[in-house]
């Protein structure tokens, strides 16, 4: 290897280091603003989550149970971005 290379070499090495030890005692000292999805958004108690979880627990039971029924209608209705009342059926004709 040239001198040349070997100094260019030295230098990265050298920056490396010195940026490593800097971000180091950044951190260590609370200088660094906290890491992109490291920290958990708080979120708000949701009903309708609270209601999937019940009736996933309860298993096949939840197929005929009203309120599951209901749960589940409810969360159609939200990733269908229709309004509640919207999804109810209209009554077909007889005659």
């Amino acid at each position: 290897m040239g001198r040349k290379a070997m100094a260019k070499l030295i230098a990265i090495l050298f920056l490396a280091i010195v940026m490593t030890v800097t971000l180091i005692r950044m951190e260590r000292s609370g200088d660094l603003p906290p890491l992109p999805g490291s920290e958990a958004p708080a979120r708000q108690e949701d009903p309708l989550r609270e209601g999937q979880r019940r009736c996933q627990r309860m298993g096949e039971a939840a197929a005929n149970d009203a309120y599951c029924l209901r749960i589940w209608g409810e969360t159609r209705d939200r990733f269908l971005g229709r309004a509640p009342a919207q999804s109810t059926t209209t009554p077909s004709r007889e005659e």
